[in-house]
Formats: C-alpha cells, sequence, structure tokens
C-alpha cells in the first residue's frame, strides 16, 4: 500500500495517489494532471479511479482529463448529478483498489454531494479517511457553497453536524485524516497548518467536534464569522459540475508568445485584460500602462479568482523568462482559460520597441513613519477584516483587497493614498488596480504591516472585553 499526499501550497490544497497491487487512485486531482499518469506509469500501475469528494468551488478539478487519458472511472457520492459521464456511488459502498477497499461515507454539510472516503487496508484494518472539505484539522467546511440548493446555510450545517457525529466520530482515533485543504484556504476559517492529521487528535482540539456539543451551538460556531466566499467560488463548483475545456488545449491556446505590437493590439481589444505576473518590486520600478499586477511568488490563483469577475476575460501576459506555461497553468487551476499569449521578452522588448511604462511610487516603512508624523495622510489598509480589527494605524481606512470592486466609490480618484497589507504583496495589486481606473496618487509602504510596526507609528490594537 502506498498513499502519497501531493501538496500544492499556492491553493492550500492536497490531492491523493494511493496504490496497491498494480491499481491506483486519485483522490480530488488538480486541473494539470500529468504528474499522475506520470507517477502511475514509473510504478507501472493502472489507474482504476479517480474519486471526487465533492464538487470543488476553489479549483477546477483534472477528473475529466485525467479520466480521458487513462480509462479510469470518475466516482463521486451520493446526490452527484453531472453533464459527464460519471459514477454516483450509493452510501457505504465499497470499491476494491488492489488489495484495499474504499469505502464511501456520504457526509453532505459542506455541500450536498460532500463524500468521506474510508481506506481499509490489506489486512481489514480501517487505516484512513480522505475528508475532502467534511473535516479540516482544526475546523470544518463552510456550509455556505452549495450550487443551486434552496437549503440554507443554516439547514447545510446541520447537515455537517450530523454528517460528523454519525460517520465521522464512530470512527477510531488512530485513523488518519486526509483533507483536501490546509491553512490558507478560504474553504474554512480556522485551518491548522498542517495537513496530516489523526482522528483522535481532532476529537480532542477540534472545536466542531465536541462531544457535548448541541447542534444549535454547532450551527452558531460554524457560521459565526464567515466571511463571504470569494466570487469565483461558484463558478468553479459550476464547471466542475458541467465540465470545462482540456487542459492541454488551455495551454496551447495560451502559451503563445507576442511581440510588443501585438500585445498591444489586443491590450487595445475591448475587455482585454494585461495581467502582469512579475515580483511586486519589478512591478513597481516599471509596467505596462494600465495593467495590472497578481504576483506568481504569493497566492496567485486565489487572487486571480477573487478579483477578476469573467472567468471568459482575455488576458495576456507579463511573465518572468521561462515563467509563460506556470501562469497559464495556474489560471487554468481556477477557470480562466482565456489566456491569449505572453510578451516575448518581457519588458525589455516592450521599452525597446519605443513603448511607455509606468510605474508606482514605493517607500519603505521608515520614510512612511516621517511622512505620516509630518503630515494628515490618508491611509488605506488592504488586508483582512480580522487583520485589521487586531491590530491597524490609528485613522487608516480600511478598504480590504477582497472586495476592492465593491467599494471603489469609498475613495476619491483626486485624493493621494498611502498603501498598505501585511508585507507588501496585497497592497501592490491594490495599486496596480486603482492606478489602472485613474487613481494616480496611489503610494505604496513596502513590506506592509510587518514593517510598520517596527516603526513608531501610532497603532490601535483590538482589546478582548472583560469577562469578569
Amino acid at each position: 500500500m502506498k498513499i502519497e499526499q501531493i501538496y500544492t501550497g499556492c491553493l492550500a490544497q492536497g490531492a491523493y495517489y494511493i496504490e496497491s497491487n498494480g491499481e491506483a487512485a486519485i483522490i480530488d486531482p488538480l486541473r494539470e494532471t500529468q504528474t499522475y499518469i506520470d507517477k502511475a506509469k514509473a510504478n507501472s500501475v493502472k489507474i482504476k479511479y479517480v474519486f471526487e469528494t465533492h464538487f470543488h468551488a476553489d479549483f477546477v478539478s483534472g477528473h475529466l482529463d485525467l479520466a480521458k487519458a487513462t480509462g479510469a472511472t470518475i466516482v463521486f457520492g451520493p446526490n452527484a448529478k453531472t453533464d459527464y459521464e460519471m459514477y454516483s456511488a450509493a452510501d457505504n459502498e465499497v470499491f476494491t483498489l488492489g488489495n484495499l477497499k474504499i469505502k464511501v461515507l456520504h457526509t453532505p454539510g459542506h455541500t450536498l454531494e460532500s463524500t468521506t472516503y474510508l481506506l481499509i487496508d490489506e489486512n481489514g484494518k480501517e487505516h484512513a479517511i480522505f475528508s475532502g472539505d467534511t473535516l479540516f484539522l482544526g475546523d470544518v467546511g463552510r456550509p455556505d457553497l452549495a450550487i443551486k440548493s434552496d437549503l440554507t446555510k443554516e439547514d447545510l450545517a446541520g447537515m455537517l453536524y450530523d454528517s460528523l457525529r454519525t460517520k465521522i466520530m464512530p470512527l477510531a482515533d488512530d485513523i488518519i485524516v486526509y483533507p483536501a485543504h490546509g491553512a490558507g484556504s478560504a474553504c474554512g476559517k480556522n485551518l491548522s497548518k498542517e495537513t496530516v492529521g489523526v482522528l483522535g487528535e481532532q476529537k480532542q482540539t477540534n472545536y466542531a467536534l465536541r462531544a457535548d456539543m448541541t447542534k444549535e451551538e454547532f450551527v452558531k460556531e460554524v457560521l459565526d464569522g464567515i466571511a463571504p466566499p470569494p466570487q469565483y467560488f461558484a463558478k468553479n463548483a459550476l464547471l466542475n459540475k458541467v465540465g470545462y475545456t482540456s487542459f492541454e488545449t488551455v495551454l496551447e491556446k495560451g502559451n503563445i508568445p507576442l511581440s510588443p505590437e501585438r500585445l498591444e493590439a489586443l491590450a487595445n481589444e475591448e475587455d482585454t485584460l494585461v495581467l502582469d505576473v512579475r515580483n511586486r518590486e519589478d512591478f513597481t520600478t516599471e509596467h505596462i500602462p494600465n495593467s495590472i499586477f497578481i504576483g506568481l511568488d504569493g497566492s496567485f490563483a486565489p487572487w486571480v479568482g477573487a478579483l477578476i469577475k469573467d472567468l471568459q476575460q482575455p488576458i495576456v501576459l507579463i511573465v518572468p523568462e521561462g515563467k509563460s506555461g506556470e501562469a497559464i497553468t495556474r489560471l487554468s487551476r481556477v477557470g480562466f482559460d482565456n489566456t491569449l499569449g505572453y510578451l516575448e521578452g518581457g519588458i525589455e522588448a516592450w521599452k525597446a520597441s519605443g513603448r511607455e511604462t509606468a510605474s508606482i511610487e514605493s517607500i519603505p516603512a521608515d520614510e512612511f513613519e516621517k511622512r505620516l508624523l509630518e503630515n494628515k495622510l490618508n491611509v488605506l489598509d488592504v488586508r483582512k477584516d480580522g487583520e485589521y480589527k487586531a491590530k491597524h494605524i490609528e485613522g487608516a481606512q480600511h478598504f480590504a483587497l477582497d472586495y476592492i470592486n465593491n467599494n471603489m466609490s469609498e475613495i476619491d480618484s483626486t485624493t493621494e493614498y498611502h498603501i498598505h497589507c501585511a508585507g507588501g504583496y496585497r497592497s501592490v495589486i491594490a495599486a496596480s488596480i486603482l492606478k489602472a481606473r485613474g487613481f494616480h496618487k496611489v503610494i505604496d509602504v513596502a513590506g506592509g504591516f510587518a514593517a510598520i510596526e517596527k516603526t513608531n507609528i501610532p497603532l490601535t490594537e483590538f482589546v478582548c472585553p472583560s469577562t469578569l
């Protein structure tokens, strides 16, 4: 028996490769599937099944391409309905994989079709669960993502309570827990940085598995403080349900070198977005006017999904040398399949053609401190709600990057703004969006709040109300 977690940090997502006696199964594969195919080929095994724990909302799964390439059967749990051929398993149904058995545990709550797969080893011992978004380490899946359902989030939270207590908690404490996500995923609110755990430990430490917890308490605690889902979640879930263009087609179409002339012509066409994925220092120094920055060196795909509204958005790329394929791949993971090409030769080729570049002023925290203490500045804090509430600059305006598209009316294009986030990545994204929309008086604070805290700038810190 072989179990391998294939973890993708920028998505905080875990896919799984299981192998036994010449047969393999993949659980929750990513969009690009060659890794799984190569692994099976190297081990001289056949991929028999592709198990999906649910219709994923935060990424586009590779189940269709993988099944087409290998002949594997796509398996969902009960209640799953798709526009393509797959097998919808019954609750408690058992699949054979070499000398192993994989048992279906229908665990609705995160979504209606959510399923946990129980792995039974060669000796008949229950060994591990692949819990999808039903159970994370430290948390459980958010119950507000059902596609086209008349059920409320309270209804789904109640289902999740029942699923955990009737299907998961009765299992032995030594069972290994392999979740679909770790810290950084928007599919939960309190996920651990660890990506593999043991069920007994979760029974002791996970707030949602408290033995004395009533359903009413569970519903309240699971829903308390849950942020609205990113706008791309429902779109990705629908793609996983109805199907999508093959990844190879997307890569072939998008990985096209473009001359400055051709890229400029495409950029001038209606709705085409110039997306610069270089590092933030290179972008602030010089970039193509009106381009948007979302760097490959950060949480690239989730921010693309959160900020670009249309999955069919035509995109042309500005990439570091040799990174065009990576950029297109990571775009496709969240359903953005309409990349038209990348600037061959990068910014140097653009300048050599005589075309103009733009820049964004970026200052270190000590310079920001000097300006702030000498003058009244308008400060935009683009961190998340919880970050801002915990501690922020006195008088700073909270302007979360997540909701920038909805909150543009809260700021004035004639006003100068100093912008910061936690470390400098999100503030440059925000500055690029504002500048592209006519806000030219934007100044980035390099190093973000981490650098600001090392200065003498006055901060407001959240104080927990006394319980006395």
